[in-house]
């Protein structure tokens, strides 16, 4: 093993967290929740079987039902929501992990048949994304949203501060705010699906408030160190930006006076081109002054050198924790990995979630 290699096997501290590696498990849509959007007894399998991560971030899992925007995504909102998470986070101990859940609210990439009564989706503005979500036909467009009403800002940020504490009484060690892949947040924060004129809207202070306000009711619940944000600069699910490293450059330093645990950055468009969009990754990571998760497209030797080099603290993966549970052993030993299937990410039972084999049982 080179130099570059071991620096990703070396512990990191996240506030009053030891990590044991540099290796992170991205937050991952699978759509496998019960009735009531609760995790399954397979969720508990799948997370504890990947616990060998430095950290896990857990799936998205939506604040409310309001939130929701894929079929069968697990909430963070209800007392069954809660029991059944409590289940995922003792098997990830008992395994000797770490694990954090990430706290969503999708905004308008949803459908009325998802949402009670059939709502319209939510947005900043009622603009329609050209993108699609997930129901049981498959991926169809998402529904045409209504525009938030300042009298509801005050709601959305009491169910961040609630899903918070569910998250703590769930037994997590920690919680990430999504505020990327052109969902609530990040829909507010860029301009392309942002037209508000009131507080919420127009300069990139305003459009970043609800941003800060989520993590200000985030840590009223979480000491700061336990608390991240998943930022993406780039345009997904139809929300970008006109001036993109202004409006982060603005975001992350706001964020740094908060004082949260870490900032995890999609560098570029998601599973696409790490330069699609004219951001200065490395100048937003010297601005803050907690950890830094890079994401996107990493490979081993990628990772390797972003983090011997400085450039990241830890660095995450989705596809490849996907299909390779034990990726931190494999890593290590620069061994084979577990090509995943695409035809099992999205929905489903066992098959393409707790049956990738690992190096022992390969042999």
């Amino acid at each position: 093993m080179n130099a570059d290699a071991n620096a990703l096997f070396q512990p990191f501290r996240l506030s009053d967290l030891t990590l044991p590696n540099r290796l992170v498990m991205a937050p991952l849509t699978r759509n496998r929740a019960a009735e009531g959007d609760v995790a399954r007894d397979i969720t508990a399998t799948y997370y504890a079987q990947r616990a060998s991560a430095g950290l896990l971030i857990s799936e998205g899992s939506q604040i409310s039902h309001q939130g929701q925007g894929y079929l069968r995504t697990p909430g963070i909102y209800s007392p069954e929501q809660v029991a059944h998470w409590r289940k995922v986070t003792d098997a990830v101990h008992r395994a000797g992990g770490r694990i954090f859940i990430q706290l969503w609210h999708v905004g308008r990439v949803s459908h009325t048949s998802l949402l009670p009564g059939g709502a319209a989706p939510v947005a900043p503005s009622a603009i329609r994304a050209q993108t699609k979500t997930f129901l049981a036909d498959g991926f169809v467009d998402v529904s045409e949203p209504r525009a938030l009403e300042l009298s509801e800002i005050p709601g959305i940020l009491r169910d961040y501060e609630n899903a918070a504490r569910n998250a703590k009484e769930a037994g997590f060690d920690g919680v990430e705010i999504h505020a990327a892949n052109g969902y609530l947040l990040d829909q507010f924060m860029k301009d392309g699906s942002n037209r508000r004129t009131d507080a919420y809207g127009g300069s990139i202070e305003n459009r970043a408030r609800l941003t800060v306000e989520a993590a200000e009711a985030v840590l009223k619940v979480w000491d700061k160190g336990r608390v991240g944000i998943r930022l993406s600069p780039a345009k997904v699910n139809d929300a970008a930006d006109s001036n993109p490293q202004a409006l982060f450059s603005h975001v992350v330093e706001r964020l740094d006076k908060l004082g949260l645990g870490y900032i995890h950055m999609i560098e570029g468009a998601t599973q696409g081109d790490r330069n699609a969009v004219d951001v200065d990754y490395a100048g937003l990571r010297r601005s803050f002054r907690g950890a830094y998760i890079a994401n996107n497209g990493y490979t081993r030797d990628m990772a390797a050198e972003a983090v011997s080099s400085g450039r990241a603290d830890l660095v995450a993966f989705g596809r490849l924790f996907i299909a390779n549970p034990d990726l931190v052993d494999r890593f290590r030993l620069n061994a084979p990995l577990n090509e995943p299937n695409r035809a099992t990410f999205y929905g489903g039972g066992t098959e393409g979630y707790i049956d990738y084999p690992s190096l022992n049982e390969a042999a």
